[in-house]
């Protein structure tokens, strides 16, 4: 899978699981019922942290500045915004069709561990599933936002 069809797939999965969430928000305070806001709020939370996550993988790989990964994690938090910065980033050319840390050789301290997860793809995946999970049992902990 290329950085733009990952990111692609990444960034509407946040925008849908907005949806679902604003959707559930709506029938818990009209009155119906609170199942939704748990139900859709979990996925959203787990989307969010995936989105997070894959936003910094593909930021290091593409070589994107601060500014712009900033701007892409910024965008998760107002709903539908993750379709947006993706059209963004990929009119400006960020999003390429090959990850640059699977051929070529890291050159800075965060270059490393991508291109571990880039290389070893199973183990990538595992490691950003076993990161999902922390994060969202973190996020558990902390409790809703206010």
């Amino acid at each position: 899978m290329t950085p733009l069809h990952l990111f692609r797939r990444v960034a509407v999965a946040e925008a849908i699981t907005w949806a679902l969430l604003l959707f559930g928000m709506t029938l818990k305070y009209s009155g119906v019922t609170e199942i939704g806001v748990r139900v859709f709020g979990m996925v959203h939370g787990v989307v969010f942290i995936s989105y997070c996550l894959v936003t910094v993988l593909v930021g290091v790989d593409q070589r994107w500045s601060r500014g712009r990964v900033l701007l892409g994690l910024a965008c998760a938090v107002p709903p539908f915004m993750t379709v947006w910065f993706d059209r963004f980033a990929e009119k400006r050319g960020a999003l390429g069709d090959t990850w640059r840390l699977v051929a070529s050789e890291p050159a800075s301290t965060l270059d490393r561990p991508v291109a571990w997860l880039l290389r070893n793809p199973a183990r990538g995946a595992v490691a950003g599933l076993v990161a999902v999970a922390a994060l969202t049992g973190v996020a558990l902990l902390v409790g809703p936002p206010a």
